[in-house]
């Protein structure tokens, strides 16, 4: 019998598969537990529908990925800090910080857990981040932090 794995099914398959297993396995254990349904034309054309609009959400999601890539791409994104006598900085720059930046800059909206940075930002200067957008996808800028005066 064919079924549409409504999950993941160990030794059988992964979510969304379409797989022929033996009857007895099928009714009594996969369909009666929920975890697949027979592969009807009707639960067929369901899973088409769920595939493309899965992978529609994923286009849509790699093409925003770009563009917010081609705005912030090389550009220096600068904040002022307050520091002690020393030039060490009251905390650190974050990338909280660094998202808010960017959304105050140019509107756009950058999950801080994206930014990367090479090493912690306690000092003033210029210091390289990289925004990891989407897999594949990403950004390279100068985060510059100056004394607030």
């Amino acid at each position: 019998m064919k079924v549409i794995l409504l999950q993941d099914v160990q030794g059988t398959g992964k979510k969304g598969e379409v797989k022929e297993v033996k009857d007895g396995f099928a009714r009594n254990c996969l369909i009666k537990q929920k975890l697949a349904v027979e592969a009807t034309n009707a639960n067929m054309n369901i899973l088409e529908g769920q595939q493309a609009h899965a992978q529609h959400k994923i286009d849509t999601d790699i093409a925003n990925a770009k563009k917010i890539a081609e705005v912030i791409e090389g550009k220096t994104f600068t904040t002022a800090m307050k520091a002690g006598a020393n030039g060490k900085l009251f905390g650190s720059v974050t990338g909280k910080d660094i998202s808010k930046m960017i959304k105050d800059a140019h509107g756009l909206d950058v999950d801080k857990k994206k930014i990367v940075l090479k090493n912690e930002i306690k000092t003033f200067g210029v210091f390289e981040a990289e925004a990891r957008l989407y897999n594949g996808v990403s950004a390279k800028f100068n985060v510059q932090v100056t004394e607030l005066r």
